[in-house]
């Protein structure tokens, strides 16, 4: 027989341990738990960023001190081959594995994970990346990219989308006060995974090493086991608000917000509002913009400074020897890895600030700044300024995470909470794009340009006024993005039936604290909080590390 313990707590028969009912916050659980239980899984999976590192091992993993290269193989023979060394142009398409399998994966079981819950997304996400990790460490050991790209690249890819959107439904309820600051503190550790998983890798790859091996699929073992247990501690520390739950002490604003609505609009009808493709296409085209630059952040920083990195300014790229482009390729490195930072520090701050602004002025920043931004790179790096440079594109990366983790919160003032995480789901469909369109339009124009002789040092130029030729299209997506038409919206009678549905506790909903969610950073709090934060602070001292030879 069923017994409600606490406030909309449900235990007994029929509520296994993954089950959302049993997930539901009993009195004096602090909602600041929830972020760094997100944390835990984000930081795991971005790890999908710093996969580059491993390109080079990989290309060598037969030839072990240089690759065994077969050039006249085609791609189909390269998934099947044993006796010849991948080239890096065929790894890299992990990252289109990855970031399409994680908008589809997203979009097609997101409704799943509303009705599951957060912990059992998240340990199905753990399953599916570490798991993902250990096929793909059995690919590299009997030399099959296809069994590489199937193990990390798809089942990998479907725990990065569960992984990805499983905190965002739950954080947005536990802060409805704060909804973009909650989604800030979650989504940021994605776009921090790679400043602890890279040099992680590059030390465990290192250590694995030996005269037979370059050691990555042993590095693949060891961090698929590392994340798959980071993963489940975030999944069991995952807690769900009951139905009716308010923070103490808090009451929605009595004055409506035209752009916040309080109203719900079902996952089935979300997709038919104009408000969410307006929507699509704003981060689609903000994404694939920041992507580009991701991208290419390395090869270009080395193209137009050359020899200015190095203290000689008189040298361009084609004049410098073997040695020195060795050099300065590492100063890249920490290029890419500081752009890494502020793509963090840019999903907590920009997040953040969109509950000052809103969130379709905070877009608009994004996107008037960054048109400033990439319209004046040319200027920068015509000027030799390293510093203006770098910090121009700094402040583009912050706005290219700070348009992922407000965006959850731009689809909440739409369409309401109620299926805030799925809806959400479907529009990361827009970031699968994005990482097609964004590359590759940064990619053909250099090719290009490059065959028509450009100096290297002016190669991008056109490149950065087509991107903002982008970023101007999403700033008119932005502006013509309205309220939601009631008719969209579900009626009180809607509501009361799909919440008791789902609470299965109550007949009617009531609206309170119940005890729970206070606390703020107490001794347990401050702990788990120290537990994800201890990782992520030694990733940026790693990346500040490499980082400060650039200036």
């Amino acid at each position: 027989m069923a017994t409600i313990e606490g406030a909309g707590t449900l235990s007994g028969a029929g509520a296994g341990i993954l089950d959302r009912e049993h997930t539901v916050a009993k009195a004096g659980f602090n909602r600041w738990l929830v972020p760094p239980a997100a944390l835990c899984i984000h930081l795991c999976i971005g790890m999908a960023y710093g996969f580059s590192v491993f390109w080079l091992p990989l290309s060598r993993a037969i030839g072990i001190t240089q690759s065994k290269a077969c050039p006249d193989m085609s791609l189909w023979q390269e998934l099947f081959t044993t006796t010849c060394d991948w080239k890096v142009a065929s790894l890299g398409w992990m990252y289109t594995l990855f970031f399409v399998l994680l908008g589809v994966s997203a979009a097609i079981w997101g409704g799943w994970l509303e009705r599951a819950g957060p912990r059992k997304a998240g340990a199905v996400a753990a399953c599916c990346w570490g798991g993902g990790l250990l096929i793909g460490a059995f690919g590299v050991y009997v030399h099959q990219l296809w069994i590489m790209w199937l193990g990390a690249g798809v089942i990998g890819g479907v725990g990065l989308g569960l992984g990805y959107i499983s905190p965002v439904s739950t954080l947005i309820k536990w802060f409805p006060d704060r909804r973009g600051m909650a989604t800030g503190m979650a989504i940021m550790g994605f776009g921090g995974g790679a400043m602890i998983g890279a040099p992680l890798a590059n030390l465990l790859i290192n250590y694995f090493k030996t005269p037979t091996s370059v050691g990555v699929w042993e590095t693949f073992v060891t961090m698929g086991v590392i994340y798959f247990v980071f993963m489940m501690i975030g999944a069991f520390a995952y807690r769900v608000t009951p139905a009716g739950w308010q923070p103490e002490g808090w009451t929605p604003p009595s004055e409506k917000k035209s752009m916040i609505t309080e109203h719900h609009v079902h996952l089935n009808n979300a997709h038919k509002t104009p408000q969410f493709w307006l929507i699509w296409w704003v981060l689609c085209l903000n994404v694939s913009a920041g992507i580009g630059v991701i991208g290419m952040a390395s090869p270009m920083l080395q193209e137009i400074f050359a020899g200015k990195l190095i203290g000689h300014p008189e040298l361009t790229f084609g004049q410098l020897s073997v040695e020195q482009k060795a050099t300065i390729a590492a100063i890249a490195a920490g290029f890419a890895g500081l752009l890494s930072l502020f793509n963090i520090g840019g999903r907590f701050f920009w997040a953040s600030m969109s509950d000052l602004m809103g969130r379709k002025n905070t877009y608009y920043t994004f996107f008037i700044l960054g048109i400033a931004l990439y319209a004046l790179a040319p200027t920068f790096a015509a000027m030799g300024s390293k510093l203006l440079f770098v910090l121009g594109f700094g402040i583009i990366l912050s706005m290219y995470g700070g348009g992922f983790a407000t965006v959850p919160a731009y689809l909440a003032d739409m369409f309401g909470t109620q299926f805030v995480g799925a809806i959400h789901g479907r529009l990361l469909t827009a970031w699968s794009t994005a990482g097609i369109i964004g590359p590759v339009v940064v990619n053909y124009i250099r090719e290009f340009q490059l065959a028509a002789g450009v100096p290297r040092d002016q190669l991008y130029n056109t490149t950065m006024y087509i991107l903002c030729a982008m970023l101007i299209a999403g700033l008119i997506c932005n502006y013509l993005i309205k309220p939601v038409d009631p008719k969209w919206n579900m009626s009180n009678e809607e509501l009361a039936r799909l919440q008791a549905a789902s609470a299965k506790t109550e007949a009617g909903v009531q609206h309170g604290s119940f005890g729970i969610g206070t606390g703020g950073l107490d001794v347990k709090a401050a702990l788990f909080w120290a537990f994800v934060g201890v990782p992520l602070a030694w990733g940026v001292w790693k990346t500040l590390e490499s980082a400060v030879k650039i200036l």
